[in-house]
């Protein structure tokens, strides 16, 4: 079963075509890979998917409904979740609390409600902290809880933007370049985390620039070249593909 149907989308900012005509799909219960040379408009397909940018033309589908044009919060909602490629944590907070935001969307309690500190938003709020501290536990990040989240490690730091987006309860997850500034060890560990995910029962896709965690996780991989869609394969076969040497080998990635 595919869970997302991107349908020959396009994207032009002025006279920049950074996205031309692109179709793909990921199917349920894989990792999917999305990568190419740079300027090859990676993060504004993932941007187009997860409702930061409107497509010019083309459509995508996820759970089998349009949702191109909806805000990145109802996306959200429907269980499409996203980390960043610059990490976008919450200054003057701790870890937990930073999980704690991701699982907004799934609370009942707004802003009126948690100032007047009803006994069924604290209650809510008992049930928020219990499932943030669960998913930082199967993160191995549950003793920095009480840390504040942006005097952390950079590597931990990007585990606590991972366990805000789980915090969400997402069918799919898209990782932008979730390795990017990790160290050897952080990448094999990154991997590891991202093969639980997919365990636990959600569908990935990832853009990534370090090609050996690509290669490792990835079940299916799409590559783009100057906006538009040249493979679409299991890893081995693009990685013969002469077309992706042609364009992609050698050359730096982005």
């Amino acid at each position: 079963m595919n869970l997302l149907e991107v349908q020959n989308i396009s994207k032009r900012f002025g006279g920049l075509q950074a996205v031309k005509d692109v179709s793909f799909s990921v199917r349920q219960g894989t990792i999917k890979a999305v990568i190419g040379p740079n300027g090859a408009g990676k993060t504004t397909l993932f941007n187009l998917v997860s409702g930061f940018l409107t497509p010019d033309s083309g459509a995508v589908s996820f759970k089998n409904a349009e949702i191109h044009g909806m805000s990145p919060f109802e996306i959200a909602g429907l269980g499409l979740s996203r980390t960043f490629q610059h990490i976008k944590l919450f200054s003057r907070m701790t870890a937990l609390e930073n999980v704690m935001v991701g699982r907004h969307v799934r609370s009942r309690a707004g802003f009126v409600a948690g100032m007047l500190n009803l006994p069924w938003t604290r209650q809510e709020d008992r049930e928020v902290r219990g499932r943030a501290l669960e998913i930082m536990d199967f993160l191995g990040i549950a003793p920095l809880a009480d840390s504040e989240a942006t005097s952390l490690s950079y590597g931990q730091q990007r585990t606590v933007e991972l366990a805000r987006a789980l915090a969400s309860e997402p069918s799919l997850l898209l990782l932008d370049e979730p390795a990017a500034g990790l160290n050897m060890r952080e990448t094999a560990d990154t991997a590891k985390l991202i093969g639980k995910i997919r365990d636990r029962g959600v569908t990935v896709l990832i853009v990534e620039h370090d090609m050996q965690l690509v290669m490792n996780i990835s079940d299916e991989i799409v590559v783009l070249s100057y906006g538009e869609k040249i493979a679409d394969d299991r890893p081995l076969t693009v990685q013969k593909d002469p077309h992706v040497i042609r364009v992609y080998l050698g050359e730096d990635d982005a």
